[in-house]
């Protein structure tokens, strides 16, 4: 039991928040949000839905602390080190790499939580839809501010946009079984293409 923690009547609480919300994780990370039924969660938790309705209010709102404990843990990616990149596809580079490690690790759920979350849901969950989406505009937005240094305001927001569908891409099929090497000549094309733009830039001036 985790100490200190208690229900809502002041009772503490019979099972472990945070391995809670880590199991929910697992389980939403593998099965998506309308994959996973409530039965599920308590089964796989080891509680009685009282239980979890007490503790996270919903299946949505343990939907999204699993959210933010993976956003914040296993979801997180370096943009700071891809800002600290040599150039403009030393950093792309980065970016693409650490997301294929990020959907591909072999002691993880395939794909990412964020990009592959409910892309289409029934209306009743447009809500939690909205979230992701404002999730993965979020990164987009990261990848943007990670990316200033290697270009202006007019070239990197359509290059960030990109990025986000490549990695989005490599997230899909990844969970669709791509190994690591088939995704890496994602990366290997994509990094190609900006060392021609550049170089033509280059040569141009």
């Amino acid at each position: 039991m985790e100490r200190g923690s208690k229900s809502r009547g002041g009772r503490p609480w019979s099972f472990d928040r945070e391995q809670a919300v880590e199991t929910a994780m697992r389980l939403f990370w593998r099965h998506g949000y309308e994959g996973v039924s409530v039965g599920d969660l308590t089964k796989a938790i080891g509680i009685a839905p009282p239980s979890l309705y007490a503790a996270f209010g919903s299946k949505a709102g343990l939907y999204q602390e699993a959210l933010a404990r993976y956003e914040g843990s296993i979801g997180r990616l370096d943009f700071a080190a891809v800002a600290q990149a040599d150039d403009r596809p030393k950093a792309v580079r980065l970016l693409l790499e650490a997301a294929i490690e990020a959907v591909t690790h072999p002691d993880r759920e395939r794909g990412c939580m964020i990009s592959s979350g409910m892309v289409t849901c029934h209306p009743d969950h447009a809500a939690l839809a909205r979230d992701l989406a404002a999730r993965r505009e979020d990164i987009r937005m990261r990848i943007v501010q990670a990316l200033q240094p290697f270009g202006d305001n007019e070239t990197i927001p359509g290059l960030a946009r990109h990025l986000a569908a490549v990695m989005q891409g490599i997230s899909i099929q990844a969970r669709d079984g791509s190994s690591r090497a088939e995704l890496q000549e994602i990366v290997e094309d994509v990094v190609a293409g900006l060392d021609r733009r550049q170089s033509r830039s280059q040569s141009s001036r």
